[in-house]
């Protein structure tokens, strides 16, 4: 009888894992499966079991694919299976080609005289997936909130980045789903950062590569209004509910084209938008709009001295500016009193309400 033997953690079975133990038990007559054990996954990985190992055991001894399970309680790196190994003296141990303990798998095999069999990469019969791909769909949430900035952006790029300033944010609602997005995409809002937040990702590195800032995947996954400090990285300065801002905020959408990459080595004033987030900043702290309304003054004249058309006043206005890297998209009205604000509303088809959103932890 030809013994195999395989080896992993299986955190999350799942149908790659089957594939695997089907091709590993053609080469011989005898499958063993090996798991590593919860106090091994602790101890190595640093981290709890998705699920428990009793729970492991009884699904894998039901597969008729395997004819037995042993659970891994060595703490030999990469080898938490070689006590059983020793006792079982497999002909084959098989892996897979990214195995990142090969070499001392291989003088296990040595020891006994085993052989150690890459299996080739085949085409997968089900949806490549990972088990860590499967905790993050678990916590990734179904809908996401957008968001709109007062002061201080451009702060958060990092070649923009001023030691002792900040950006503040608000995450809005109403919310957005992958299949439900009533917004215009590419305005201004931070919508890629939503979009990696929905399918699992982070967002930080990826709006880092593109050559812009963290705010957006930072505010939307942190959600509130949100004061962050001038950095490479994000760094929560302090944050609040923003409850003094219901029934303050609308956007009106200018029907013209936004692209933050592309403006984002445009000549800017740095200095007037450093001052538009402290002042953001005060107006926060003090839940004030009449400063925040300065604050959102301040960082719109910093986009007029950019080039960017003029935004029409309105009634009861406290502050008004692009959202995001402007040029384009969603424009952000500030309100002095729910009443002005709803006449903006309902003025034109392009005004839609707003409001600060946070997650209920």
């Amino acid at each position: 009888m030809k013994k195999i033997f395989v080896s992993g953690c299986y955190d999350i079975l799942h149908g790659g894992h089957i594939q695997f133990f089907k091709e590993a038990r053609s080469l011989g007559d005898h499958l063993t499966v090996s798991f590593a054990s919860d106090k091994v996954l602790w101890a190595h990985k640093k981290r709890r079991t998705s699920l428990p190992q009793d729970h492991k055991l009884a699904l894998m001894t039901s597969l008729d694919v395997v004819d037995e399970v042993v659970i891994g309680d060595s703490h030999e790196i990469g080898l938490d299976f070689k006590d059983h190994f020793l006792k079982i003296r497999p002909d084959v141990l098989a892996v897979t080609d990214d195995d990142k303990y090969s070499k001392v798998k291989r003088k296990l095999c040595e020891q006994i005289g085993a052989e150690y069999t890459i299996l080739p990469k085949t085409p997968p019969q089900f949806t490549p997936v990972s088990t860590s791909s499967i905790v993050r769909n678990i916590r990734t949430p179904v809908y996401a909130p957008l968001r709109v900035d007062f002061g201080g952006g451009w702060l958060d790029v990092p070649r923009y980045s001023q030691n002792g300033e900040y950006i503040v944010n608000c995450s809005v609602s109403p919310l957005v789903s992958l299949s439900n997005w009533n917004y215009e995409k590419n305005s201004g809002l931070g919508g890629s950062g939503a979009w990696a937040l929905l399918n699992g990702q982070d967002g930080v590195e990826s709006e880092l590569n593109l050559g812009v800032g963290w705010q957006d995947p930072a505010i939307i996954r942190e959600t509130g209004l949100c004061v962050w400090r001038s950095g490479n990285k994000p760094i929560l300065d302090f944050k609040r509910n923003g409850d003094f801002l219901y029934g303050h905020m609308a956007l009106h959408y200018t029907d013209l084209p936004h692209n933050t990459p592309s403006n984002a080595d445009n000549s800017r004033d740095y200095d007037l938008i450093a001052q538009a987030g402290r002042t953001a900043r005060e107006g926060v702290l003090n839940a004030s709009l009449p400063i925040l309304g300065e604050a959102i003054t301040a960082s719109y004249n910093a986009q007029l001295k950019e080039g960017m058309r003029e935004l029409e006043n309105e009634a009861g206005c406290l502050g008004r500016k692009y959202c995001g890297g402007g040029w384009g998209g969603y424009a952000l009205y500030l309100f002095e009193t729910r009443e002005d604000r709803d006449i903006f509303v309902g003025s034109a088809s392009c005004n839609r309400p707003i409001e600060p959103y946070i997650t209920i932890r």
